[in-house]
């Protein structure tokens, strides 16, 4: 990580970020805001992740959003890529090493209830991490020992309802059940999430949370419904329809985003 950090403040010198950001499937239109870009494949840094995800170019861009300082990590690497639950340790990591105090997380999920239809952006308030893999395996010191009470920073999860009412965007909650895919759910296995109270349902962020949380960054979420689960809307479900839905999406998403970075 530290080489990948000297190579970050190589090619952008001087430049702090205070806020991360990842943008999940489809979600790029918040790049077109970002000020003064300086984009660096993630090929060009030590221990980033290579994803293989159509939607996920693997980018780190830094740069202005409404005044203030970012680093956006544009696209992830998934636990069904590569079996790896800690895939964007590096990333997550280099973020807070370069001196973000914020991660806000983005991400394309299925709706599991009739309110979180497809079009809709909810905020995450937790998460079940169904997959039931944790990116903190192997880790040797007692720091390893994350609380979870609130993962997902309430202060930021205030300031983003804030945000929304300003940029004319609905926001709803909802707890995010993590599976490891690639394979969408079954309609069995989105009716017992649903039962367990869970009304997304997606193959990130859920990772991404916990090493936050542990390098100590504020984390909050945000989930662009694309889709209904199995056994809840009509035909079959694709990335393709995926993706679509979230370009569809992204101005929305990209403008609430904008409106939160800049009340921070």
């Amino acid at each position: 990580m530290k080489t990948a950090i000297a190579q970050i403040r190589r090619l952008a010198p001087g430049f702090a970020p205070r806020i991360g950001i990842v943008l999940g499937s489809g979600l790029a239109g918040l790049v077109e805001r970002i000020a003064d870009p300086i984009a660096i494949p993630y090929s060009k840094l030590a221990g980033f992740p290579r994803p293989t995800v159509s939607g996920h170019s693997g980018t780190l861009v830094l740069g202005r959003v409404a005044g203030k300082p970012v680093a956006v990590l544009q696209g992830r690497e998934h636990y069904y890529e590569r079996g790896r639950a800690d895939a964007m340790k590096a990333p997550v990591r280099a973020l807070r090493a370069l001196g973000c105090e914020i991660l806000l997380l983005t991400n394309s999920a299925g709706g599991l209830r009739p309110w979180a239809k497809p079009g809709a952006i909810a905020m995450v308030t937790d998460h079940i991490a169904w997959a039931g893999l944790s990116p903190l395996i192997g880790e040797r010191d007692d720091a390893r020992f994350v609380d979870q009470t609130a993962v997902y920073d309430p202060e930021l999860r205030r300031r983003l309802k804030a945000a929304a009412r300003q940029a004319g965007v609905r926001l709803v909650d909802g707890i995010y059940a993590w599976f490891p895919g690639p394979q969408f759910e079954t309609p069995a296995e989105i009716r017992a999430a649903r039962l367990l109270g869970a009304d997304l349902a997606g193959m990130s962020t859920v990772a991404e949370a916990i090493l936050a949380r542990h390098c100590g960054l504020r984390v909050a979420a945000l989930s662009l419904v694309t889709n209904f689960g199995a056994g809840i809307g009509k035909g079959t479900l694709s990335h393709a329809e995926t993706l679509a839905a979230a370009r569809r999406g992204s101005s929305a998403v990209a403008r609430l985003v904008e409106t939160f970075v800049a009340g921070l």
